[in-house]
């Protein structure tokens, strides 16, 4: 896991937002408490617009942080899925409370 900042105050903030932030993570999350178990393949498909390259990127830190667990098969081609850890769990309630601010909010202009 990486370091955990030791800061002040705003420290808890910082501290989550340093696991999920990550151009791609929240929304990968989003998509694992959704389906349970996900394929890479599966994945790349509801994120088309990130690369493979980015997508495994974004992966391997939400594995390396004990946020999501990889599972590889030894079969031809190589099967690799990724589920949601118990720690991962914990973050449910942000990740459903970004789901819910953003669909209240979706297309709501902010000028005043």
């Amino acid at each position: 896991m990486k370091e955990i900042y030791n800061c002040d105050v705003g420290c808890p903030i910082q501290n989550t937002l340093q696991v999920i932030s990550g151009k791609w993570k929240s929304v990968i999350l989003y998509h694992l408490f959704e389906f349970d178990v996900l394929r890479f393949s599966e994945l790349q498909a509801k994120l088309p617009y990130v690369t493979k390259r980015m997508l495994a990127r974004q992966l391997a830190e939400l594995e390396e942080d004990n946020i999501i667990n990889k599972k590889i098969y030894a079969t031809i081609p190589v099967k690799t899925e990724y589920s949601i850890s118990k720690f991962g769990q914990t973050l449910q309630p942000i990740i459903k409370s970004m789901e819910i601010w953003g669909i209240a909010y979706n297309g709501v202009s902010t000028d005043k």
